[in-house]
């Protein structure tokens, strides 16, 4: 439990961190960034598969393709899903969707609850409603603010967990599957790298841009990689609350490059930031419970307590 919950939030710094990485890569538009970004990250996590001892994901998963074709075309699914996340991460902010995607990372964790609960009859505990609770009253309040819910809400709301769920109905929610996800990904990512040109000109003329994309390709793999894992490791419910650490961190990034919050913004951000607090109590005490049953394991079944 706790490598997963670790493993989450740092998946979450990561992701939040590519939001000020992105303002680097100018004069790369959100298309390019896209494109550059998926065609990179494959080299990259491919060593780490390599150096890791991991590579047998893949070669177990090209087994089961080969005895299951119709497997295929299930993987070409979870890799759009996943594709069209990562192409709308990158475009929405210079397009004008950026609070809308926003709000559809703020809708995401309570969708994830909600399948948690239908698809593997998760329960909640006490503290998990709590924030469930803290964190609706934050997205109401914006669903009220914007007025409505746009369709790059509803793809990042209802896109990832549909990600999530296939995966783990596919038995490839592992480093092996998102190595397929990114490798699917090549035909869309190489037509927006190489889309009349603009990409490899931006290149060949900022020089730095050399050393920024493969930094890009190196940090977003090791988001990836950490969100697989994680995913694979929490419980659905949990690693869908967990979900509220990237937007939280996001405003954080978004107040660094001078944005600000407006008055009507506050009842959003203070109810979701108390539900984190929640989760992060909540995991405190799972600690707390652990530790004390280690010791007592240690000690025996006989062990007293003193004092």
């Amino acid at each position: 439990m706790l490598k997963g919950v670790s493993l989450s939030v740092a998946a979450s710094a990561i992701f939040a961190g590519l939001y000020f990485y992105a303002t680097l890569l100018h004069p790369l538009d959100g298309q390019a960034i896209f494109g550059w970004r998926m065609l990179l990250m494959l080299p990259a996590i491919t060593l780490f598969l390599i150096l890791s001892k991991d590579w047998g994901n893949v070669v177990e998963l090209c087994k089961r393709i080969r005895t299951d074709p119709a497997l295929f075309p299930l993987l070409c699914i979870s890799s759009a899903l996943l594709g069209t996340q990562q192409w709308l991460f990158m475009w929405a902010p210079l397009n004008g969707h950026g609070l809308d995607v926003s709000l559809g990372y703020f809708l995401l964790p309570l969708v994830m609850l909600f399948v948690g609960r239908i698809a593997y009859g998760e329960h909640l505990t006490s503290l998990q409603k709590f924030a469930a609770l803290c964190a609706a009253v934050g997205v109401a309040n914006e669903i009220y603010q914007v007025g409505g819910i746009s369709w790059p809400t509803l793809v990042v709301a209802i896109g990832f967990p549909l990600y999530f769920l296939l995966r783990r109905r596919l038995r490839s929610a592992h480093t092996g599957g998102l190595w397929f996800d990114i490798l699917l990904t090549f035909p869309v990512a190489a037509y927006f790298a190489f889309e009349h040109g603009a990409g490899i000109s931006a290149v060949v003329e900022e020089p730095r841009l050399y050393l920024l994309m493969p930094l890009l390709a190196i940090i977003s793999a090791a988001g990836f990689i950490c969100y697989t894992v994680a995913s694979k490791l929490l419980p659905f419910s949990l690693f869908g609350l967990l979900g509220y650490v990237e937007p939280v961190l996001m405003v954080g990034v978004a107040l660094m490059l001078g944005e600000q919050i407006q008055t009507e913004e506050w009842m959003t951000f203070l109810p979701i930031w108390l539900a984190v607090g929640v989760l992060v109590c909540e995991g405190l005490r799972h600690l707390t419970s652990i530790s004390i049953r280690q010791k007592l394991h240690r000690n025996g079944p006989g062990a007293k307590c003193e004092g």
